[in-house]
Protein backbone atom coordinates (compact mmCIF):
# COMPACT_ATOMS: atom_id res chain seq x y z
CA UNK A 1 0.00 0.00 0.00
CA UNK A 2 2.88 2.42 0.76
CA UNK A 3 4.42 2.02 -2.60
CA UNK A 4 1.17 2.71 -4.15
CA UNK A 5 0.46 6.28 -2.27
CA UNK A 6 4.31 6.64 -3.29
CA UNK A 7 3.66 6.03 -6.52
CA UNK A 8 0.65 8.11 -6.91
CA UNK A 9 2.11 11.05 -5.08
CA UNK A 10 5.30 11.20 -7.60
CA UNK A 11 2.57 11.33 -10.58
CA UNK A 12 0.30 13.30 -9.14
CA UNK A 13 3.51 15.68 -9.06
CA UNK A 14 4.79 15.58 -12.27
CA UNK A 15 1.50 16.29 -13.75
CA UNK A 16 0.65 19.05 -11.55
CA UNK A 17 4.29 20.36 -12.69
CA UNK A 18 3.59 19.57 -16.49
CA UNK A 19 0.21 21.98 -16.25
CA UNK A 20 1.80 24.90 -14.10
CA UNK A 21 4.72 24.72 -16.18
CA UNK A 22 7.50 23.60 -13.10
CA UNK A 23 9.01 21.18 -15.05
CA UNK A 24 12.22 22.49 -14.83
CA UNK A 25 12.17 23.03 -11.24
CA UNK A 26 11.19 19.76 -10.58
CA UNK A 27 13.96 17.87 -12.84
CA UNK A 28 16.60 20.24 -11.11
CA UNK A 29 14.87 19.08 -7.42
CA UNK A 30 15.33 15.38 -8.96
CA UNK A 31 19.19 15.40 -9.91
CA UNK A 32 19.91 17.90 -6.76
CA UNK A 33 18.21 15.61 -4.43
CA UNK A 34 19.65 12.43 -5.84
CA UNK A 35 23.10 14.45 -5.78
CA UNK A 36 22.40 14.91 -1.65
CA UNK A 37 21.28 11.38 -1.04
CA UNK A 38 24.73 10.14 -2.59
CA UNK A 39 26.86 12.59 -0.29
CA UNK A 40 24.78 11.46 2.68
CA UNK A 41 24.60 7.90 1.73
CA UNK A 42 28.69 8.31 1.88
CA UNK A 43 28.48 10.22 5.10
CA UNK A 44 26.68 7.18 6.66
CA UNK A 45 28.90 4.96 5.87
CA UNK A 46 31.62 6.15 7.24
CA UNK A 47 30.45 7.23 10.29
CA UNK A 48 28.21 3.74 10.82
CA UNK A 49 31.22 1.40 9.69
CA UNK A 50 33.14 3.36 12.46
CA UNK A 51 30.48 2.68 15.03
CA UNK A 52 29.91 -1.22 13.71
CA UNK A 53 33.76 -1.97 13.98
CA UNK A 54 33.43 -0.37 17.66
CA UNK A 55 30.18 -2.82 18.36
CA UNK A 56 32.34 -5.74 16.65
CA UNK A 57 35.54 -4.83 19.38
CA UNK A 58 32.77 -4.15 22.26
CA UNK A 59 31.08 -8.01 20.92
CA UNK A 60 34.11 -9.80 20.68
CA UNK A 61 36.04 -8.15 24.53
CA UNK A 62 32.42 -9.29 25.68
CA UNK A 63 31.18 -5.48 26.80
CA UNK A 64 28.49 -5.96 24.88
CA UNK A 65 27.03 -9.12 27.27
CA UNK A 66 27.57 -7.50 29.97
CA UNK A 67 25.37 -4.61 29.44
CA UNK A 68 22.99 -7.03 28.22
CA UNK A 69 23.10 -8.67 31.46
CA UNK A 70 22.84 -5.09 33.79
CA UNK A 71 19.45 -4.63 31.45
CA UNK A 72 18.30 -8.07 31.47
CA UNK A 73 16.61 -8.04 34.76
CA UNK A 74 14.80 -4.65 33.45
CA UNK A 75 14.03 -6.55 30.47
CA UNK A 76 12.78 -9.55 31.80
CA UNK A 77 9.85 -7.40 34.20
CA UNK A 78 9.16 -5.53 31.13
CA UNK A 79 8.19 -8.86 29.09
CA UNK A 80 7.43 -11.14 32.29
CA UNK A 81 5.77 -13.49 29.37
CA UNK A 82 8.72 -14.61 27.88
CA UNK A 83 11.15 -17.14 29.11
CA UNK A 84 14.80 -15.36 30.38
CA UNK A 85 16.49 -17.69 28.17
CA UNK A 86 14.56 -17.76 25.02
CA UNK A 87 15.70 -16.72 21.75
CA UNK A 88 13.49 -13.70 22.02
CA UNK A 89 14.99 -11.81 24.99
CA UNK A 90 18.36 -12.70 23.06
CA UNK A 91 16.99 -10.59 20.15
CA UNK A 92 15.20 -7.80 21.99
CA UNK A 93 18.44 -7.39 24.20
CA UNK A 94 20.49 -6.57 21.11
CA UNK A 95 18.01 -4.71 19.56
CA UNK A 96 18.01 -2.54 22.29
CA UNK A 97 21.97 -2.62 22.71
CA UNK A 98 22.33 -1.69 19.29
CA UNK A 99 19.60 1.37 19.27
CA UNK A 100 21.46 2.23 22.61
CA UNK A 101 24.49 2.74 20.50
CA UNK A 102 22.29 4.77 17.57
CA UNK A 103 22.48 1.83 15.46
CA UNK A 104 19.12 1.80 14.50
CA UNK A 105 20.38 0.12 10.61
CA UNK A 106 21.96 -2.86 12.73
CA UNK A 107 18.71 -2.95 15.40
CA UNK A 108 15.95 -3.53 12.70
CA UNK A 109 17.12 -6.92 11.62
CA UNK A 110 17.59 -8.46 15.56
CA UNK A 111 14.09 -6.28 15.84
CA UNK A 112 12.49 -8.22 13.42
CA UNK A 113 14.36 -11.46 14.73
CA UNK A 114 13.34 -10.79 18.23
CA UNK A 115 9.22 -10.43 16.59
CA UNK A 116 9.83 -13.46 14.64
CA UNK A 117 10.29 -15.08 18.19
CA UNK A 118 8.02 -13.42 19.82
CA UNK A 119 5.34 -14.55 17.25
CA UNK A 120 6.46 -18.24 18.10
CA UNK A 121 5.89 -17.68 21.74
CA UNK A 122 2.37 -16.38 21.08
CA UNK A 123 1.09 -19.49 19.31
CA UNK A 124 1.68 -18.41 16.09
CA UNK A 125 -1.14 -15.90 16.17
CA UNK A 126 -1.78 -12.76 14.59
CA UNK A 127 -3.15 -11.16 17.04
CA UNK A 128 0.01 -9.03 18.30
CA UNK A 129 0.45 -9.98 22.44
CA UNK A 130 1.17 -8.47 25.18
CA UNK A 131 5.07 -8.47 24.36
CA UNK A 132 4.73 -7.70 20.89
CA UNK A 133 3.07 -4.74 21.57
CA UNK A 134 5.55 -3.68 24.69
CA UNK A 135 8.70 -4.25 22.07
CA UNK A 136 7.05 -1.96 19.65
CA UNK A 137 6.57 0.56 21.88
CA UNK A 138 10.09 0.35 23.62
CA UNK A 139 11.60 -0.38 20.03
CA UNK A 140 10.11 2.64 18.35
CA UNK A 141 10.85 5.23 21.22
CA UNK A 142 14.71 3.56 21.52
CA UNK A 143 16.54 5.24 24.19
CA UNK A 144 19.92 6.34 22.52
CA UNK A 145 23.14 6.79 23.87
CA UNK A 146 24.91 7.89 20.67
CA UNK A 147 22.86 9.18 17.87
CA UNK A 148 25.36 8.42 15.22
CA UNK A 149 22.49 8.96 12.42
CA UNK A 150 22.07 12.70 13.42
CA UNK A 151 26.02 12.78 14.16
CA UNK A 152 26.70 11.54 10.30
CA UNK A 153 24.01 13.85 8.93
CA UNK A 154 25.85 16.63 10.99
CA UNK A 155 29.03 15.81 10.01
CA UNK A 156 28.38 15.42 6.52
CA UNK A 157 27.16 19.19 6.60
CA UNK A 158 30.00 20.68 7.88
CA UNK A 159 28.77 20.98 11.54
CA UNK A 160 31.04 22.77 13.84
CA UNK A 161 29.55 20.50 16.60
CA UNK A 162 28.01 17.22 15.58
CA UNK A 163 28.13 15.73 18.97
CA UNK A 164 26.08 18.44 20.35
CA UNK A 165 22.99 16.75 20.02
CA UNK A 166 23.95 14.00 22.25
CA UNK A 167 22.86 15.46 25.71
CA UNK A 168 19.22 17.03 24.13
CA UNK A 169 18.67 13.56 22.37
CA UNK A 170 19.81 11.03 25.72
CA UNK A 171 16.96 13.42 27.86
CA UNK A 172 14.49 13.47 24.87
CA UNK A 173 15.24 9.31 24.03
CA UNK A 174 14.92 8.70 27.97
CA UNK A 175 11.47 10.68 28.27
CA UNK A 176 9.69 9.30 24.81
CA UNK A 177 10.82 5.63 26.47
CA UNK A 178 9.48 6.53 29.55
CA UNK A 179 6.34 7.84 28.11
CA UNK A 180 6.06 4.31 25.38
CA UNK A 181 6.71 1.84 28.57
CA UNK A 182 3.64 4.03 30.90
CA UNK A 183 1.45 4.93 27.90
CA UNK A 184 1.49 0.48 26.90
CA UNK A 185 0.73 -0.19 30.99
CA UNK A 186 -1.92 2.20 30.77
CA UNK A 187 -3.03 0.77 27.81
CA UNK A 188 -2.49 -3.17 28.90
CA UNK A 189 -3.67 -2.72 32.58
CA UNK A 190 -6.83 -0.77 31.12
CA UNK A 191 -7.81 -3.58 28.48
CA UNK A 192 -7.37 -6.10 31.53
CA UNK A 193 -10.06 -4.67 33.79
CA UNK A 194 -12.27 -4.40 30.78
CA UNK A 195 -11.66 -8.12 29.62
Amino acid sequence: MVNIIWVMLTVIGIVFAMFNGTMDEVNEAIFKGGKEAVTIAIGFISVLVFWLGLMKVAEKAGLLEKLGNLFKPIVTRLFPEVPPEHPAMGYMLSNMMANLFGLGNAATPLGIKAMEQLKVLNGGSDKASRSMITFLAINTSSLTLIPTTVIAIMMTYGSSSPTSIVGPTLIATFLSTLGAILIDRFFYYRRKRKG
